[in-house]
């Protein structure tokens, strides 16, 4: 059985839904209901929305997967320019309101609007991604270690690297992106302490355009290059496109974030210039909560997802990165040793 909010009159619910969305951002849904109305999975996009090619896109592929399993209605909504907690809030509300469970924030800037809108709807299993700060009964905060995937880019960067000189630009100054940035720098000490870490951080504020700007991705990265970097790692959304271009267009290496970007049709031009990417299963946890609810188990509390569950990783669709046996064999050693807990890597 589902647990989830009933809906009485479900042709009242359906319109109502659309106007209330109209105001909240763009929303799609397919599927169909269950026997008695009930509805599935619905996220609300981060900053960038669909299409980033990187974190959100990881979130709909989890969302899709979901669909074609269980065979259920779904929504996705778009994220509005300018927009306040109690925006989010009521975008979640919304979707609650109507009957999808779970409903998933994706993006810590969720948080706020995650635990109001579980409040109001006990019944209904409420997710976040990338937030672990929400104790409530119907909350799920799925969240990664980062920070691990990030040492293994830094090793890939340290044995990629010719200059001896990598980059790393993060989106938004915040202690999420700092786990990134950490890691990576671990990584490439550990391996060559001979090796210089730029650093950049291209906004204060995510609503400064940091997750969503590929041109000031493509600024910083260009800065770096022209100070000898020739590996670039982004941990910066949408803004990670513009550092993978720079890449490309000087000829050097990026690395990517979130999903597999050597596979992105977005990002296909570029893709013999992208090294491997740091992933995070984002997909996967997406899917694992609404396949918790369908079972009639809601995941609940802190989800984590680190090297040891399989859900952050390195990629290795680029021959040339799967075909460098040295390479791999460092990043096995690396990898071998943080899931045994011979390695500790920061998270700061």
């Amino acid at each position: 059985m589902r647990r989830i909010s009933r809906i009485t009159v479900a042709g009242a619910a359906t319109a109502s839904l659309a106007l209330a969305l109209s105001a909240c951002g763009s929303t799609s849904t397919s599927g169909s209901s269950d026997s008695k109305g009930n509805k599935g999975l619905a996220i609300a996009y981060d900053v960038g929305g669909k299409g980033d090619q990187s974190f959100n896109d990881a979130a709909y592929a989890g969302l899709e997967q979901a669909k074609k399993e269980f065979g259920y209605q779904t929504a996705d909504l778009e994220p509005t320019e300018g927009e306040t907690d109690a925006d989010k809030e009521q975008r979640l509300v919304s979707l609650a309101k109507q009957g999808y469970n779970p409903v998933i924030g994706v993006g810590y800037a969720y948080a706020a609007a995650v635990k109001g809108a579980a409040e109001k709807f006990p019944k209904t299993t409420f997710g976040i991604v990338d937030d672990a700060t929400i104790n409530t009964k119907n909350v799920a905060d799925l969240v990664f270690s980062e920070e691990q995937a990030s040492y293994l880019a830094g090793v890939a960067a340290a044995k990629s690297t010719k200059s001896n000189v990598v980059g790393f630009v993060g989106g938004v100054d915040i202690p999420l992106i700092h786990k990134f940035q950490a890691g990576f720098q671990q990584g490439v000490k550990d391996t060559n302490p001979k090796v210089k870490v730029l650093s950049q951080y291209l906004t204060q504020t995510a609503e400064e355009g940091g997750f969503s700007s590929p041109d000031k991705g493509k600024t910083a990265a260009e800065g770096q290059i022209e100070k000898k970097a020739d590996v670039v790692y982004a941990a910066a959304g949408l803004s990670g496109q513009g550092v993978i271009e720079a890449a490309a267009g000087k000829k050097v290496w990026a690395i990517g974030v979130d999903s597999d970007q050597y596979k992105q049709e977005a990002l296909a031009k570029y893709k013999d210039f992208i090294l491997t990417s740091a992933m995070k299963d984002v997909a996967k946890a997406v899917y694992n909560l609404a396949k918790s609810v369908e079972d009639g188990k809601p995941e609940t509390g802190i989800v984590r997802g680190d090297l040891k569950t399989g859900e952050v990783s390195l990629s290795d669709s680029n021959p040339k990165f799967a075909d460098d046996a040295e390479l791999q064999e460092a990043i096995k050693t690396a990898k071998e040793k943080i899931i045994s807990g011979e390695i500790k890597v920061k998270s700061s």
